[in-house]
């Protein structure tokens, strides 16, 4: 018989024997479904946000080009050109102090200033309805403005109060419903308020060295290519060298979200794969459970002279096709997820979710779906294939040997390209190549502690229980389904303890765990004709407070070693260094909160080239070394400093840290405003309210930041991510119970077995009940210890190694790690045992 008349015959058989129904791949078919649902859905939702970027790149941007200039206004020359480049929309933002006219109460509020032009693209939308004079335009001296309603709700006002922004007078005549380039200036902690730049002119809060970002945003002619912007973006920096600014287009709107949106989806994307690697051993327990009932069956095929080959032909084709089927449904939940995401991160993501279908996402899906039935499907059919008819006939089942070698060896392989695939589609390789090695440590350390069970229940003392006794042989004896539970459920649990252990770290970190020496209030923008009396206004208002200040600009690293940052290979850890503008400082002595680690400071009266201290970690992570030089744009100016020495930084502080501290005298001359802190130790909230009431009052373009209000943001932020990160992994959970139930099925045929010998030989009911009892909780108590230890292991590693913070292990999380492994082991075992004491005894014994 020709290849293609035998797979011919063999698909025929295969749709005959699958005439019975699905019966036996329930848990086969919900495992795939759920990790190609998994997968193709989190990369269409991370592609629809994507793709509602870039089709809407000029709207969230605000035009086609994006210059923006830190602490500084452009230059005539650097205006004429901008100019010319097609229609101006200026604009500017800042974090200050809005307050009451009485002083009563105050709140932070992220202050954007706009021109006449503004905006380019989109419209922006207030309730009610405004022209942009009647919103904005000055009449008897009050200025107009528009404010998130979150902002109303702080200070207990309406549309029409008034409200002081440094030393100006605003009313607030509407509330803002869309802000079309919100999303392009970045994350702000606190809520918004929009003005006129006359307004913010005439508020006072624009001095020499305020931190002031001013934006120019471009609408070129249409039909201008992205070609064409590039050259723009060249062409600025060849006429204006030294201008510091950063340069967008409407191509890369809202780079963070871009990538956090990609990093977020690639950790999901792997999440799923760990819940679809998860179900492989589903698979294969089903795959076991599904032949041992067709013992007969392919019994009757070898006798009537089908070759191993053609058995294994006809099940592997019925698999293909079982899984063909969840991996539709997958691809079909999948595809819906984008429809679905773009209404629930409406309130959450300021860009709409373009709903659609994402081919190239679902298809990742469903090859990971196919690859994972295959690798796990191999080896139960590779035994299959083997064993002659003679045993079929005799035995009960197939045995626990391994198939032939070739087998093996598929599977390997299909294994290899499995990891290899995980690695190639991440855009992060290292965390992929993390991922797919700590799986197979896993798999493989997972199998030692199943056999580790075994071999101590095999060793144990002899009990008097006869439950106990049944219980401890249940665990070793061949073919029990110890390795196969502990696998299943200890991957699940072991990744709900990594992200429970990471997810309360950090809250503990961010709000439950305050270092004692981190300050109640950080204040910027203060100038230096008003340091002295700031320091004497909280000497009076705070006078057990600690007070630190120092003198603080806005620049951006514009080269290493003379390399411009552009041509720089930088490793993703340190990449955010030169991301934007940095927080930069003067010091004649070594910052409190430093340590050196390397070189040596320089003397209180230097007077030599320009020096900086840099961060060890991150210049570690830069590839720096003493001797290196570092060029930062400062108001205009490139200044190139030579590295003296490297500090060990205590961000965990909260106290005042800069990544790079200059010589006293780099920025000699240079305008700038000056940064504190205050640190009240034992003071209450209405302490707070008061120095926060009093600093407002006397200096109101002094912005003020309360420590804790800024960690609730931070928090609520973690709550989100948190609950995505808990679904993930509730995923994977459930993958894991699935597959736990399709392991006490594939062992049912010998538990009913045992059960029907013990029940003729004068065991009890609740005698059974009671051995399988101890039998699941044995095994779901060792799982969990393990799940904890390896848990653990990994979350420390994140936490202490990777985000360098401190780590401590959560005893809840313990408890509630042990309960779960408990319930759900117990719980599922038990549904299955009552099937398994039901059976007739009959039936059974007439088989033996």
């Amino acid at each position: 018989m020709t290849t293609a008349k035998a797979l011919g015959l063999a698909f025929r058989f295969s749709l005959r024997e699958m005439r019975g129904g699905l019966r036996g791949f329930l848990i086969f078919l919900t495992c795939i479904t759920l990790g190609v649902a998994a997968i193709g859905g989190v990369n269409s939702v991370a592609r629809s946000i994507t793709a509602g970027v870039a089709s809407q790149g000029q709207v969230l941007l605000g035009g086609d080009l994006r210059f923006q200039l830190n602490q500084r206004e452009a230059t005539a020359d650097e205006a004429a050109y901008l100019e010319s480049l097609g229609a101006l929309s200026r604009s500017a933002n800042m974090r200050s102090m809005v307050r009451l006219p009485d002083g009563a109460d105050q709140s932070l509020a992220e202050v954007k200033a706009v021109d006449a032009a503004y905006p380019l693209f989109g419209a922006l939308e207030t309730a009610p309805a405004l022209s942009r004079e009647d919103l904005f335009g000055e009449t008897g001296g009050v200025y107009g403005a528009a404010a998130a309603d979150l902002l109303l709700e702080r200070l207990g006002l309406k549309v029409g109060d008034r409200v002081m922004l440094g030393n100006a007078v605003f009313e607030l005549r509407a509330t803002i419903v869309n802000e079309p380039d919100a999303i392009s200036e970045g994350f702000g902690f606190a809520p918004r308020l929009m003005v006129s730049l006359e307004g913010l002119r005439a508020s006072g809060l624009i001095q020499p060295g305020s931190l002031v970002e001013h934006a120019y945003k471009i609408r070129l002619p249409d039909g201008v290519s992205e070609a064409r912007l590039a050259d723009i973006r060249t062409e600025a920096g060849e006429k204006f060298p030294q201008a510091g600014w950063s340069i967008r287009t409407r191509s890369n709107a809202a780079p963070a979200l871009s990538a956090n949106i990609e990093r977020f989806s690639q950790f999901l994307t792997l999440v799923g794969l760990t819940a679809l690697v998860v179900g492989g051993v589903g698979v294969a327990n089903a795959v076991r459970a599904y032949l041992d009932g067709k013992r007969a069956v392919i019994a009757t095929f070898k006798s009537l002279g089908a070759s191993g080959g053609f058995v294994f032909t006809v099940y592997l084709v019925q698999i293909l096709l079982i899984a063909a089927i969840g991996v539709a449904i997958g691809l079909v939940l999948g595809a819906l997820m984008p429809f679905a995401a773009a209404a629930a991160l409406a309130s959450v993501i300021p860009v709409p979710a373009e709903g659609g279908v994402y081919p190239g996402a679902l298809a990742m899906g469903a090859l990971f779906g196919f690859l994972v039935t295959l690798t796990f499907a191999l080896l139960p059919l590779g035994r299959a294939r083997n064993v002659p008819a003679t045993a079929l006939f005799r035995e009960m089942g197939f045995g626990g040997g391994l198939p032939k070698l070739g087998y093996i060896a598929a599977a390997g392989g299909l294994a290899a390209l499995l990891a290899a695939l995980a690695v190639w589609f991440s855009s992060d390789r290292r965390l992929a190549l993390i991922f797919v090695g700590a799986a197979v440590f896993s798999f493989i350390v997972l199998r030692v502690v199943g056999l580790g069970v075994q071999w101590l229940a095999r060793r144990s003392p002899r009990v008097r229980s006869t439950a106990l006794r049944l219980a401890l042989g249940n665990i070793h004896r061949p073919g029990a389904l110890t390795p196969s539970v502990v696998l299943s459920l200890g991957l699940g649990l072991t990744l709900l303890v990594t992200l429970a252990l990471i997810d309360g770290n950090l809250r503990r970190q961010i709000s439950g765990s305050l270092p004692k020496d981190a300050p109640n209030f950080f204040f910027v923008d203060i100038q230096p004709t008003e340091v002295d009396a700031f320091a004497d206004l909280m000497a009076r208002e705070a006078p057990g407070g600690k007070l630190v200040r120092v003198p603080m600009l806005r620049g951006r690293v514009m080269a290493l070693n003379g390399v411009e940052v552009q041509k720089l290979d930088v490793p993703p850890a340190g990449a955010w260094v030169l991301r934007g503008d940095r927080g930069l400082t003067y010091a004649k002595n070594l910052p409190e909160n430093s340590t050196l680690s390397a070189g040596e400071w320089w003397p209180p009266d230097y007077q030599g080239e320009p020096l900086v201290s840099f961060s060890a970690q991150e210049g570690g992570e830069l590839g720096l070394k003493l001797g290196d030089t570092v060029t930062v744009n400062v108001l205009g100016r490139n200044v190139t400093a030579k590295i003296a020495s490297f500090r060990e930084v205590k961000w965990e502080s909260m106290g005042i840290n800069f990544v790079m501290v200059f010589s006293p005298n780099t920025f000699a001359g240079a305008p700038h405003s000056w940064l504190a802190t205050l640190l009240t130790p034992g003071t209450g909230t209405a302490d707070d309210a008061r120095v926060l009431n009093a600093v407002t009052r006397a200096f109101p373009a002094v912005t003020s930041v309360r420590v804790k209000d800024a960690l609730e943001v931070i928090n609520h932020l973690i709550d989100q991510l948190g609950t995505a990160i808990r679904v993930a992994a509730g995923v994977a959970l459930v993958a894991s119970v699935l597959v736990l139930a399709g392991a006490l099925a594939a062992g049912n045929r010998a538990r009913i077995h045992d059960a029907v010998v013990l029940k003729t030989l004068g065991a009890t009911r609740r005698t059974l009940i009671a051995a399988f009892s101890l039998e699941y909780m044995l095994i779901g108590l060792a799982t969990a210890v393990f799940a904890l230890a390896a848990g653990g292991v990994a979350a420390w590693f994140v936490v202490a190694r990777v985000m360098k913070l401190p780590w401590l292990f959560l005893p809840e999380v313990a408890v509630v790690t042990l309960l779960i492994a408990l319930v759900v082991t117990v719980g599922v075992g038990l549904v299955g045992t009552w099937r398994v004491l039901g059976h007739k005894a009959a039936p059974v014994l007439r088989e033996l």
